[in-house]
């Protein structure tokens, strides 16, 4: 059900010290007892099991699983005090169900069980105030990650439908375009054609004509398919703008971009440069913690430039995963890629391709 980044690796982290304190502390304190140790021991196949199937089995297991790791504290505790982590780690995780009243009921509930144990069981009175207070805190910042992770999940989603939307409405567009020209003209060299057939013995000359005109037509034809085309190409850039603009601003990331009017490039290096263009966006919408975004795409001369800068944390590694493929991408097509990432002080991805590259690329397709 959930992914493991950062926040998960450290709080599992955690659960790991927490198990071995949870044995370590009775025995430094009591020294060997099987009257404690014999029933912790048992305990933690259960924790196991538990604690893996809330990240591993269906959302509507996890409360039973939570549930299950709260109730085998309170069993545990008045042979282990230490059993109160058991009671805590249950409650908080109950926050991952992102229903908010389960998990309140839950610190609820779990605050005045502890209230039982006290008196049951002389239960120190600080204990109730940790399991109030770490289940409300932990399981607050449970439920905030969790929410944070819906939410990107749900970016994602869109993202996929609006390029599946976008390439399903440009291929009606395609599909009209070629309709619109070659329609039409198929027609009249298919009619002249036919004319310059029936001509051929009795009038050459005029059948001539005709063939001749069907050529005109033909080439102009060609032409005109070559600009629509060449009009198909230019757009990917600009429409992979508009994708990092709906997922930066969705993330709550300023995003400002500028692009000429007329920007023509081959195929495969606009392809390329797409990318590029996606993978360092993806990189501030997950790494940056930035507020604001800026894509400026010109001109210089005879070599195109495509700058990326942020005003994130900035460190990104230079010979990262992301950015080698970067780099590869970018000398397939006779580029480079220059990044500058100062701890703290945001990330600047210089791009740039000569001309030259890109006429060479486009005489070789």
């Amino acid at each position: 059900m959930l992914r493991s980044p950062v926040y998960l690796r450290w709080q599992a982290g955690l659960q790991v010290f927490w198990l071995i304190a949870l044995i370590q502390a009775p025995l430094a304190l009591r020294g060997f007892q099987w009257d404690w140790m014999g029933p912790t021991l048992a305990s933690l196949p259960v924790y196991l099991v538990c604690y893996v199937a809330v990240y591993t089995a269906p959302v509507a297991r996890l409360p039973f699983n939570a549930i299950a790791i709260s109730a085998l504290g309170f069993v545990l505790w008045p042979v282990n005090p230490l059993a109160l982590g058991y009671v805590v780690i249950g409650v908080t995780l109950l926050a991952y169900s992102n229903r908010p009243r389960l998990w309140l009921g839950g610190v609820a509930v779990a605050t005045l069980v502890t209230l039982v144990w006290r008196y049951a069981f002389d239960v120190p009175l600080v204990h109730v105030a940790v399991v109030f207070g770490a289940g409300l805190a932990a399981g607050f910042s449970n439920y905030l990650y969790v929410r944070g992770a819906r939410r990107d999940a749900e970016l994602r989603l869109s993202q996929s439908e609006v390029r599946r939307l976008a390439t399903l409405a440009e291929r009606e567009r395609i599909g009209r375009d070629l309709h619109d020209l070659l329609g039409h003209t198929l027609s009249l060299i298919t009619l002249k054609s036919e004319l310059a057939k029936r001509l051929a013995l009795d009038d050459p000359s005029r059948a001539r004509q005709e063939m001749e005109e069907v050529e005109r037509v033909a080439r102009h034809t060609l032409a005109e398919v070559r600009s629509a085309v060449t009009g198909l190409r230019a757009g990917d850039l600009s429409s992979e703008l508009v994708s990092a603009r709906l997922m930066l601003e969705s993330s709550g990331i300023a995003f400002t971009a500028e692009l000429p009017a007329e920007l023509e490039l081959p195929e495969q290096t606009e392809a390329t440069l797409c990318l590029v263009l996606r993978e360092a966006v993806t990189n501030i919408h997950r790494h940056s913690r930035a507020t604001e975004a800026r894509v400026v795409i010109a001109r210089n001369g005879q070599e195109f430039s495509m700058r990326i800068t942020d005003n994130g944390c900035g460190g990104l590694a230079a010979h990262g995963n992301g950015v080698s493929g970067m780099r590869e991408r970018m000398r397939q097509i006779g580029g480079r890629l220059a990044i500058d990432s100062p701890a703290r002080h945001g990330t600047a991805f210089e791009i740039g391709v000569p001309f030259a590259a890109t006429h060479r690329m486009e005489r070789r397709a």
